[in-house]
């Protein structure tokens, strides 16, 4: 007998044991941009909200980028993703194939991107020993796939990734 249920939706952890692996600020940063998919219209949460989310809810983040007017055109264009050049994403899924999606958080609603995104920030926090992955880890995941939304979002606006990623790698703290 097939089994019924889709690739990728395999059962996983719930949404309070992800939480319970995130900061208080990253498990907020995944509250807003799942409040932003479904706002948007969006069927999954993908780099995009992911990124919009934890510029808006992460000072420490926002301070890795090179200055204020950078992280304003940053935020300018994803506020236009839903009245702007966005509007290609809407009902599409995000799936780069450039980084493998390893599964250890399967949540239905996410996009594969924005699953290897979340799956990058606990790897990083496991590394450092650390109970909690922080924004940091995310946007370091978001930068790890150059094919995704984020990463496009990032060249939109003009900021090179790969300074941005040793601007991260130089700037996580440990979590406190």
């Amino acid at each position: 007998m097939q089994s019924r249920t889709p690739p990728g939706a395999e059962p996983g952890p719930t949404r309070a044991e992800l939480d319970s692996r995130l900061s208080a600020e990253l498990a907020s940063v995944v509250a807003g941009a799942r409040r932003r998919a479904v706002r948007d219209g969006d069927r999954q949460i993908d780099t995009a909200h992911l990124l919009h989310s934890l510029l808006e809810t992460d000072p420490e983040v926002r301070g890795v980028f090179e200055n204020g007017a950078q992280v304003v055109r940053l935020l300018g264009y994803l506020v236009q993703r839903s009245i702007g050049y966005g509007l290609q994403w809407q009902g599409t899924v995000e799936d780069s194939g450039a980084v493998p999606v390893v599964g250890s958080v399967k949540e239905a609603g996410w996009s594969p991107a924005a699953l290897s995104a979340m799956d990058v920030a606990l790897e990083r926090a496991e590394s450092r020993e650390e109970p909690r992955a922080l924004g940091m880890d995310l946007l370091a995941g978001l930068t790890a796939d150059p094919e995704c939304r984020a990463v496009e979002v990032l060249g939109r606006a003009g900021v090179d990734v790969e300074v941005l990623l040793r601007r991260v790698e130089a700037g996580c703290r440990p979590y406190t």
